[in-house]
């Protein structure tokens, strides 16, 4: 593993062999970074969150507990996970309010899902397998497996391949050109042709 000197990671952590932590990252106590991940300049990694193996955390982008993030997901620069679905400083008296005032809801990220530059996941939500939240928008409610979404809020706008790229319609299928991936759209999900995904 490699850590930079700068980067702030917590003696409680745990760290996988092959991973990277970059300059000024900060990875909080009981955080776990899986085999061969890379955590960018300025990440941020909140206490107990889980982050599998060969997954990507850009630069500046905040990753607030207790967010699971499973193997292969890239979360692109600036991205934000949030963590508090009714966020105030103070109460309705007007106290400040403290870490036992709020009960912290956390974002699901499933193997392999993408999401863009920028995009804000608001929680409690989960990305499905393979999905692909589009840089700038803001995820306010679940995103099935494969999905492409956009917008804020998000909405769906096509469906994706391991690979990213857009899946084409071939009659009742909808097909990866490049890896000859096949799925049936039924009920609002992808369904992979010959049993697998």
């Amino acid at each position: 593993m490699r850590i930079h000197e700068s980067a702030d990671v917590d003696a409680s952590a745990s760290i996988a062999d092959g991973a990277t932590i970059w300059h000024l990252a900060q990875v909080r106590d009981g955080a776990t970074i899986g085999a061969e991940c890379v955590v960018g300049r300025g990440a941020y990694i909140g206490s107990g969150v889980s982050i599998g193996a060969r997954s990507k955390v850009q630069n500046y982008a905040l990753v607030y507990e207790p967010a699971v993030v499973e193997e292969g997901v890239f979360i692109g620069p600036g991205a934000v996970l949030t963590n508090d679905t009714y966020p105030r400083a103070i109460s309705p008296q007007g106290e400040l309010l403290g870490a036992d005032d709020w009960h912290a809801v956390g974002v699901v990220l499933r193997r392999g899902a993408s999401i863009g530059a920028r995009a804000v996941c608001v929680a409690p939500v989960e990305v499905g397998e393979w999905a692909l939240v589009a840089a700038g928008s803001v995820v306010t409610t679940d995103v099935p497996a494969h999905a492409l979404v956009a917008g804020s809020p998000a909405r769906i706008v096509g469906w994706v391949g391991k690979d990213a790229r857009r899946l084409h319609e071939e009659g009742d299928e909808l097909v990866s050109a490049t890896t000859g991936e096949r799925y049936r759209l039924r009920g609002g999900a992808l369904t992979p042709v010959d049993g697998e995904q």
